[in-house]
């Protein structure tokens, strides 16, 4: 997996599987389906973290042992569910500790 042997010794199959458990964008088809049409999507990939060739995730998740990137999704999920109610955007909020919930189910996932 990723994580045990550094970002560079990612296979296709890796991303493939990172691509489909984390989508990076949101498609729906144009009309005429001549060409899809990206949509912003700030729960699911916030462009404030789309700088340069590495997600942001990925990136702390390399900078981290197992369990400090578990701790850190689950620090990120209880945060959203903290204030969701007091910024004005709480589904938006919800949808972010949802995130990090997946991720963090994720990251159990392959430890075990």
């Amino acid at each position: 997996m990723i994580h045990k042997y550094g970002i560079n010794a990612a296979t296709p199959a890796d991303w493939d599987k990172l691509r489909k458990d984390f989508p990076a964008v949101e498609t729906s088809v144009v009309l005429d389906n001549t060409a899809p049409k990206f949509t912003a999507d700030p729960v699911n990939a916030p462009d404030h973290y789309k700088f340069g060739k590495v997600e942001c995730i990925e990136a702390i998740k390399e900078s981290m042992t197992t369990e400090a990137f578990k701790g850190y999704c689950k620090g990120n999920a209880l945060k959203y569910l903290w204030r969701y109610d007091y910024k004005g955007k709480a589904v938006e909020d919800l949808g972010k500790a949802e995130w990090y919930l997946r991720r963090l189910k994720t990251e159990v996932s392959e430890a075990n």
